[in-house]
C-alpha cells in the first residue's frame, strides 16, 4: 500500500532516508523532553528513525486518512493514541501532552507552515524544541536577523522566546512529487532567558502593524498610536530586534494604548 500525494494537503513525500536521518538528528532532548510530536508523518520517512530514539517516545498527528490508514498498518507503536487523526492547527494540544514540555518535528506543508509556528506559540511555554523542514525562503525567513530583508513579523515573534538555527538546505530531487522550491530545515529551541518585559499581546500588535508598512519609518508605519517622539520611530521595522520592539511597546503602554 502506497500513499497518493495529495495536492490539497500539500504533500511532497521525503524520498532521502539520509536526509530524514539528519532531521531525526536535530532532536536534542538533553533531558528538557520526554515526548516528540511528528506533525504530518505521511508513510512514515521521519517516523522510522524517531522510534529507535531512546530518549523519548513518539506521537504522531496526521489529518489524511490514507496515511493515517498507512501508519496503522506499518507502525504497529501507532496503533493506539499515540497516533492522533486530526489537524495540528486545531488539535488542543494538551489532550496529548497535560502540562508536560515536548518537542515537534516534521516535513511541514508548505502552505500551513507560517500558521504551524504561530501555533507552537501559543504553546511556548510547553513545546521546547522545534526541529521542521518548510520552504527554504519561510525557513530563512524565521531565521532572519535585524537589517535582513527576510527579517519580518514572525522572525521577531519566534526570536522572542526561541533560538532560531537554519540547519540545511534540500532540493526538489529529494521529495515524490518534487516541488518547485527548495526546502530548508530549521532547529528552534526555547531559550527561557528570553522574556518579554511587555505585554505580549500589544507586542504582537507593535510588530504587526510596524511590518504591514515595513518601507515606512516607524514613525510612519505607528502613526495611529499617536507615539510621544523617539529616536526608535526614525528608524524602519526590519532594522530593530526584539528588544527594541519591547521598548516602543512600553512607550505605547505610557502613552495610554492609544489606538489600540
Amino acid at each position: 500500500m502506497q500513499v497518493r500525494a495529495k495536492k490539497s494537503l500539500g504533500q511532497h513525500f521525503l524520498n532521502d532516508l539520509d536526509a530524514a536521518q539528519r532531521i531525526v538528528n536535530g532532536l536534542n532532548p538533553q533531558g528538557a523532553y520526554k515526548k516528540v510530536l511528528e506533525i504530518g508523518p505521511g508513510m512514515g520517512v521521519l517516523t522510522q528513525y524517531l522510534v529507535k530514539k531512546k530518549d523519548y517516545e513518539t506521537y504522531l498527528i496526521e489529518i489524511d486518512q490514507e496515511s493515517v490508514a498507512y501508519l496503522r498498518k506499518n507502525y504497529l507503536e501507532f496503533t493506539g493514541p499515540r497516533l492522533i487523526d486530526g489537524d495540528f492547527l486545531r488539535y488542543p494540544l494538551e489532550n496529548i501532552f497535560g502540562e508536560e514540555k515536548f518537542a515537534i518535528v516534521g516535513n511541514f506543508p508548505y502552505f500551513i507552515s507560517t500558521q504551524i509556528f504561530f501555533r507552537i506559540l501559543e504553546y511556548k511555554d510547553q513545546c521546547v524544541e522545534v526541529v521542521g523542514m518548510l520552504q527554504k525562503e519561510v525557513a530563512e525567513r524565521l531565521a532572519a536577523k535585524p537589517g535582513n530583508k527576510d527579517y519580518g513579523i514572525l522572525s521577531v515573534l519566534l526570536q522572542a522566546f526561541y533560538d532560531v538555527e537554519y540547519l540545511f538546505t534540500l532540493g526538489p530531487e529529494v521529495f515524490t512529487p518534487p516541488p518547485k522550491v527548495n526546502s530548508g530545515v530549521i532547529r528552534v529551541v526555547r531559550n527561557w532567558d528570553k522574556k518579554l518585559d511587555c505585554d505580549p499581546q500589544k507586542f504582537k500588535q507593535v510588530v504587526k502593524m510596524a511590518f504591514n508598512q515595513r518601507r515606512k519609518t516607524l514613525r510612519n508605519a505607528l502613526r495611529a498610536m499617536q507615539l510621544p517622539d523617539h529616536p526608535l520611530l526614525t528608524k524602519r521595522a526590519e532594522q530593530l530586534g526584539v528588544a527594541e520592539f519591547t521598548e516602543l511597546t512600553e512607550l505605547w503602554k505610557a502613552n495610554g494604548y492609544v489606538g489600540a
